[in-house]
């Protein structure tokens, strides 16, 4: 359960008895990871003295090559989060939240579709005015733009794909 919603059966891996293998798994977390780092300059902008989103951006590479374990990525998902709670402004939280769910991609696959989500609510809450849309809009294309056709059909849903 996610939220209290049943879990998306696709994202569940191998191991745990899912259709998901490795290899896309990992695809998923190098993809968020390239989400996360499409807005994580929103947090450091503000608060250039606390890696803690980066590094877990870094953790989530890293574990998509295969360097770190499972744990090594949770510890990092915690630290981003926390790194979410302690920031007042609401564009650094969200960026902050996506570099957290990227690297949570690790541990659960579907984690990988917040960290896309967290970057456009990153991009919304720093967009003023009339520009808001279109920088919405930009960060979908470019979220779709680096997303692996191997893992397409998991993240993007064919009424989206028109």
């Amino acid at each position: 359960m996610v939220g209290g919603l049943p879990r998306d059966e696709r994202f569940v891996a191998t191991h745990r008895g899912g259709p998901l293998g490795l290899p896309d798994h990992r695809l998923l977390a190098s993809w968020a990871a390239d989400c996360a780092e499409r807005v994580v300059g929103l947090f450091e902008a503000l608060y250039p003295g606390d890696d803690r989103p980066r590094r877990a951006i870094e953790t989530a590479r890293a574990w998509a090559r295969g360097e770190v374990t499972v744990g090594q990525a949770r510890t990092a998902a915690l630290e981003a989060h926390r790194a979410a709670r302690d920031v007042t402004d609401g564009a650094a939280r969200a960026a902050a939240r996506a570099a957290g769910h990227a690297v949570a991609t690790a541990h659960m696959a579907d984690h990988s579709l917040r960290a896309g989500a967290y970057a456009l609510r990153a991009v919304r809450a720093s967009a003023g005015g009339p520009d808001r849309t279109l920088a919405v809009d930009r960060e979908r294309t470019g979220q779709l733009e680096v997303l692996p056709e191997a893992i397409r059909p998991l993240v993007v849903s064919p009424a989206d794909d028109r």
